[in-house]
């Protein structure tokens, strides 16, 4: 975060700190405003979730930013490159995605300066920018609102008069918004997706003054339409967002093509990496179209009537900004007392399978209706692990837990249904004889051949105790299988590999269990391993570093995805003490 500002002291650049405070500000604000963003949604189809999507692509730029800033210290073309990067990947929604255009855009410029006049040129460029994106622009809508942001600035000046010319600009407009659209008009509200963009110019204003803007109190919101007027009710039955990797020639056809398909279509991105979003009837089709075009992932399919009512072969939308990108389902924002969260804060991903029943139940001495128990390395992961609602058994270097340590674990479970994580190849026949003791108690456990650790972790991001056993046995074990592993140990000793000879000292990278590379540093052999592992694909790699190894190399490898892999996501676990120096995962 950057520096306060000083009493009437007011920025005249914008530096790479004083980016990165505007967003976590602009993050800040609309999580504040979440909830009355998502109580006007409307337009373009009256699902409440417009707050949501924004919040979600706000925190994916918010995560990017400080991403950069852990690894190095960015200049300020690095960090709006950062910031428009992380909202591309992150895009929620018809709002979120053209917020991250509009960011895009504004990178474009202020990575040649950031000064006022720069200012006012990157608020323009991304009014064109988020308007070419949408098929058939409207007015009244966010579009609307960053067209008279840039309008407002367009004089340009010293910075703080750009950002309060551009706010006052796109809050005026935004009041203006209910009498362009019908559909605002009916329910005496303003666009969702431009409040949502004052509030980001609300952060920007704050940011180069040192003062927050005057926010006038929400007025009260009238009663609610009738379900039968709302927009959206008899439109497509599908939101469809995928990431594309894809040249510009196939995503000319391909806009051409999902137009047709069905509404509210927007294109996002550049660069050969694109963010496509539409509403459909048929998401297949959708996707299909994808297919022909490049490479789609991370694919999310939502449906509209119901956040519990399956898109046709692809798993079920609940919450806001779920979906499934194909392997699992993340959910955001549900109510049930499982939390599945991405961000930085905690590696990547939070894993929050315990509820308040629990406890109470344990202390009347009654069995969990389902618990997990895993194997793991390191005191990290055994922490991690644990406040994920697991049970766990440490292993240390050379010390494999026995069975009746396995066996023990179980018990302490106290659960009817066991799910049972060994992590290690070794252990599948130690693991299997403890789930063959612990049945003939009366407790039914499903014992998943996990062979890493990264494994395990995949597994347990997919677990659902609110779902049939089958089911989340299977959904475990095919998120296991669908993550890729390897680990990167010191020789002990002269020795004879599959990737050849080996002296002691040296550093040996093995991929799924065999040796793949034999390097003399730790941090280029780590590199070697991961491009190998990532030529055969990939969107998230999971970094697990132990404490005995080198300073900043779970920030070096994170760049080095970065640099070299644009649709990857990273996360990094720390292991602690007694784990190898590290694990790698791709899923």
């Amino acid at each position: 975060m950057s520096r306060a500002l000083q009493p009437d002291e007011e920025l005249v650049e914008l530096d790479a700190e004083a980016v990165r405070t505007w967003c976590a500000r602009a993050f800040d604000a609309l999580g504040r405003e979440r909830e009355e963003i998502d109580a006007i949604n409307v337009y373009p189809v009256a699902d409440g979730d417009t707050g949501t999507n924004l919040y979600l692509t706000a925190e994916a730029a918010h995560r990017a930013v400080e991403a950069v800033f852990a690894a190095s210290g960015p200049d300020t073309a690095e960090t709006v490159r950062a910031m428009a990067h992380g909202a591309l990947l992150g895009a929620r929604g018809n709002s979120g995605t053209i917020l991250s255009q509009l960011l895009r855009g504004m990178a474009t410029v202020l990575a040649d300066g950031c000064d006022g006049d720069h200012l006012a040129r990157a608020l323009a460029e991304a009014a064109r920018a988020a308007r070419q994106a949408v098929a058939h622009p409207v007015e009244g809508t966010i579009l609307t609102v960053a067209s008279a942001a840039a309008g407002a600035c367009a004089a340009g000046g010293p910075l703080v008069r750009v950002a309060r010319d551009a706010y006052e600009g796109a809050a005026t407009a935004l009041t203006a918004t209910s009498g362009q659209l019908d559909v605002l008009e009916r329910a005496g509200v303003v666009d969702a997706g431009g409040r949502g963009l004052v509030a980001v110019l609300g952060a920007l204003l704050e940011t180069v003054t040192g003062r927050a803007p005057d926010r006038a109190a929400p007025a009260p919101l009238p009663p609610a339409a009738p379900r039968e007027k709302c927009a959206g009710e008899d439109g497509p039955a599908y939101e469809v967002i995928y990431l594309l990797e894809a040249d510009d020639a196939a995503v000319d056809l391909l806009r051409s093509r999902l137009d047709a398909l069905g509404e509210s279509l927007v294109v996002v991105g550049g660069d050969g990496l694109w963010n496509v979003h539409v509403h459909v009837d048929d998401a297949g089709a959708a996707v299909e179209a994808g297919v022909e075009a490049g490479r789609p992932h991370r694919i999310r399919i939502t449906h509209f009537a119901s956040d519990a009512t399956p898109a046709p072969g692809r798993g079920t939308a609940r919450g806001a900004g779920s979906g499934t990108d194909g392997t699992h389902t993340h959910r955001y924002g549900t109510d049930d007392g499982y939390a599945h969260a991405c961000g930085p804060e905690n590696g990547g991903y939070v894993h929050a399978c315990g509820t308040g029943d629990d406890a109470a139940r344990a202390a009347r001495g009654e069995r969990a209706p389902r618990a997990v128990v895993a194997v793991v390395p390191g005191e990290g992961l055994a922490g991690l692990c644990a406040e994920a609602g697991a049970t766990t058994v440490r292993t240390r270097p050379g010390e494999p837990p026995a069975e009746d340590e396995l066996v023990e674990a179980v018990r302490r479970a106290h659960a009817r249904e066991v799910v049972l994580l060994p992590n290690d190849t070794d252990l599948r026949e130690t693991a299997a004889a403890a789930a063959e003791r612990v049945r003939a108690e009366g407790v039914r456990v499903a014992l998943i051949p996990t062979r890493a650790a990264v494994q395990g972790i995949a597994a347990l991001a997919v677990h659902e105790p609110d779902r049939r056993f089958d089911e989340d046995v299977v959904a475990m074990t095919a998120a296991a299988g669908a993550t890729r592993y390897a680990e990167l140990a010191v020789a002990e000793h002269r020795s004879f590999t599959s990737a050849g000879v080996c002296q002691a000292g040296d550093v040996l990278g093995l991929i799924e269990g065999d040796v793949a590379v034999i390097g003399k540093d730790l941090t280029e052999t780590a590199r070697t391993v991961l491009d190998r592992m990532l030529s055969a694909g990939g969107e998230l790699v999971t970094l697990v570093v132990a404490d005995d190894t080198p300073p900043g190399l779970a920030a070096d490898l994170e760049q080095h995805v970065r640099r070299g892999y644009l649709a990857v996501d990273t996360t990094t676990y720390h292991a602690g003490a007694e784990a190898p120096p590290l694990l790698i995962g791709v899923e």
